[in-house]
């Protein structure tokens, strides 16, 4: 079975497929500027067309299709795509509103196109399904858990999966980890033998970790007092906190870290700040994590920032003995791919993995597909 997995941006579509027997990527490519100017293709439809018409070209053919897809409430796992699956993407799209539209156009596409074709969907929220009551509820009228599913969530699943199944790998079974998935978009959760128990991550992908352009932690009646001040709008307010805050509104770039480490090169002072304000978050929430898995065996880091920022993992192990972790400057500032960067004698490995998230998609997409009595 060949298993096509879309990865899909608000103007942008990335896709790899996959042999499902071996889960090896055999092809891959990406579609930019989805209807901006200058771009090939004014939507979705016409994007999924020339995805296929390039693997056609390869001999390619596509048994199924694989979502990464984010938020759809307490709808959760690996599922087909259904109406019922739509319907819940929609409702919360207030909360995902960069990430469940265009999921859902990208799906509905796919499936005008493809209708004989399944569609399968890996919810980001799947792999914190198992964390404690205590961990998800919100010291808010019960009842708005209850009615309207108001809890935390957690994000970027597949991200931290794919990390915690190589971290067993290489270190055992029975570990401690705080995995860092650190980008544009970032999180934190702390797994204890492959099952997350914590992340900082909540309701919405606007919060915990500060973000290249959302929000992060914040306390709401903040919000509130300034909504209250200049008469801003619900919708106003969340366009701010998902569009204009995090790393972009304290540093006043556009929020890429690559934009903010040439204005900290020029001594800007916001954009110092800006790095400043991250590290501290990440180091607070490893702490946290630290204290909630009793101690720590492998720190891991992925996604852009992850992978390249050296500088960045270096600040944020810094002086962190106290728990174990001691990093090889040298290994650090020079590591490519998936490597080792603690030192002999540090008591916790740090290892920075590639994002591998698609092969989980595959994966579960193929679970979804497979009869019961068909699995191993």
């Amino acid at each position: 079975m060949k298993i096509l997995v879309a990865n899909i941006g608000s103007t942008s579509f990335k896709y790899r497929l996959f042999e499902s027997e071996s889960m090896t990527a055999v092809a891959q490519g990406r579609v930019e500027r989805i209807g901006q100017p200058g771009g090939a293709c004014p939507d979705y439809d016409s994007a999924i067309r020339a995805c296929l018409d390039d693997l056609a070209k390869q001999g390619q053919t596509v048994d199924c299709v694989g979502f990464k897809a984010v938020f759809a409430g307490p709808l959760s796992g690996a599922r087909r795509v259904d109406e019922e699956l739509l319907a819940a993407m929609e409702d919360y799209s207030f909360f995902a509103p960069a990430h469940n539209p265009p999921y859902i156009a990208a799906m509905r596409a796919f499936a005008k196109t493809l209708p004989e074709t399944p569609l399968v969907a890996l919810l980001e929220t799947a792999f914190f399904q198992e964390m404690d009551d205590a961990a998800l509820t919100y010291s808010v009228p019960y009842e708005w858990k209850e009615l309207h599913g108001i809890r935390r969530y957690g994000f970027h699943g597949a991200s931290h999966r794919a990390a915690s199944e190589r971290a067993r790998q290489l270190c055992g079974d029975n570990i401690r980890h705080i995995s860092c998935h650190l980008g544009g978009s970032s999180s934190m959760a702390a797994i204890r033998n492959g099952v997350a128990i914590d992340t900082s991550f909540g309701m919405s992908p606007q919060s915990g970790l500060p973000h290249n352009n959302r929000t992060g932690d914040l306390d709401v009646f903040a919000a509130l007092y300034v909504m209250k001040k200049k008469s801003i709008s619900v919708d106003q307010m969340a366009a701010i906190l998902g569009c204009q805050s995090g790393l972009a509104g304290v540093s006043g770039t556009s929020g890429d870290v690559r934009d903010i480490d040439e204005g900290c090169a020029r001594g800007d002072a916001r954009c110092r700040l800006a790095l400043d304000v991250m590290i501290r978050a990440v180091r607070h929430y490893m702490g946290a994590f630290f204290v909630s898995l009793g101690g720590l065996d492998v720190v891991t880091f992925t996604g852009g920032i992850g992978e390249n920022g050296a500088d960045i993992r270096e600040r944020i192990c810094d002086g962190l003995e106290i728990l174990g972790i001691q990093l090889d400057t040298e290994c650090n500032c020079t590591a490519k791919g998936e490597a080792l960067l603690s030192t002999p004698d540090s008591e916790v490995q740090v290892w920075m993995f590639p994002a591998d998230e698609e092969r989980i998609v595959a994966r579960a997409a193929l679970e979804v597909l497979t009869p019961p009595e068909a699995r191993k």
